[in-house]
């Protein structure tokens, strides 16, 4: 009998542990790779998550679009079959439009600029914007600003690009605009990209250059061109209702593990930045730094003057203008 009562105190008291240490798995996938700005992101934010959480919450980290690309990755987070993505904004407009105003071209002056907008009340209020559609933005961090490489010829000026095949993100404001260049755009998702450069389907691809290096895109691409035409965030997106499901303690735990996350992203860029035009030179490409951006933003105004009436000058002056 006293063994009996044994065993059951041993059994409870296991159970008592075994729930002490209840883990929840959840899910968060990038379309790079685990050695980039955006793979630092997740593994920090997984970690800081543990951290804050002791160890209830195991956020399980999936790289190289493993899971899908960025669009099918927002779509799976929106359903819940998926609690977590970190993606550039390239698809967030199909889902959350307000967030479109973003990708106008030469929006940003520098990075600086952006990341003020972005931590201030324009990017907080923008954030909010994402509730009503299935998500909680956590925050917003960075993928950079945005280059041109191709495979055919050097890009100074903007009639350089004139019939050059170039794959874009799935963005109709990217797309506008880059047809006003007088780019053939071929939207197509990330996971795609490298194989297409590779056999010809496309001339060219427009990235950060933390992307270009992640990707390896110097083993396809000859020619890059430093045009910055496009500042490009990224953004820790939840399913809204797994969001809702956490204590007050464990949301606010989440929401200061994706700041930190972001500052270790926006690091990486910086370095990546400071270091890329060296290391993509010595993997063999040619780098045009002189880019006329007068010239961009000149051949630009048609397009831009579609902008400001589909989302308000004093809007777009709004972001322009902040201090």
């Amino acid at each position: 009998m006293k063994l009996n009562r044994l065993a059951a105190g041993l059994v409870l008291g296991l159970g008592m542990a075994c729930a002490a240490f209840a883990q929840t798995a959840m899910k968060i996938s990038i379309s790079t790779a685990q050695n980039s700005h955006q793979g630092v992101a997740i593994d920090a934010f997984a970690k800081e998550v543990a951290t804050r959480t002791n160890g209830r919450y195991k956020i399980e980290t999936f790289y190289n679009g493993s899971l899908g690309g960025e669009r099918e990755s927002i779509e799976a987070v929106q359903l819940g079959t998926q609690e977590l993505a970190f993606s550039s904004t390239g698809p967030v407009p199909n889902f959350v439009p307000e967030a479109k105003i973003l990708d106008v071209p030469f929006l940003f002056r520098d990075k600086a600029h952006a990341r003020a907008v972005l931590d201030g009340p324009i990017g907080q209020e923008l954030l909010t914007k994402f509730d009503a559609k299935g998500f909680k933005a956590l925050a917003w961090a960075e993928n950079g600003f945005r280059h041109m490489t191709n495979s055919k010829r050097d890009v100074k000026v903007p009639e350089d690009l004139k019939g050059l095949k170039m794959r874009t993100m799935e963005n109709p404001v990217h797309i506008a605009a880059y047809k006003g260049l007088g780019i053939i755009t071929t939207p197509m998702a990330f996971p795609e990209v490298f194989t297409a450069l590779q056999q010809g389907t496309v001339d060219g691809q427009e990235n950060p250059l933390s992307v270009i290096m992640a990707a390896k895109f110097s083993q396809v691409q000859k020619h890059l061109s430093l045009t910055g035409h496009v500042y490009s965030p990224c953004i820790f997106l939840m399913n809204k209702a797994a969001f809702d499901k956490l204590s007050a303690a464990d949301k606010t735990a989440f929401l200061e593990a994706a700041k930190v996350a972001a500052k270790v992203n926006r690091d990486r860029v910086d370095q990546d930045d400071a270091n890329g035009v060296k290391e993509l030179r010595a993997q063999g490409m040619t780098v045009i730094e002189n880019v006329d951006k007068s010239k961009f933003v000149s051949t630009l105004a048609p397009v831009n003057a579609e902008f400001e009436k589909q989302f308000g000058k004093a809007n777009i002056d709004k972001i322009r203008n902040f201090q």
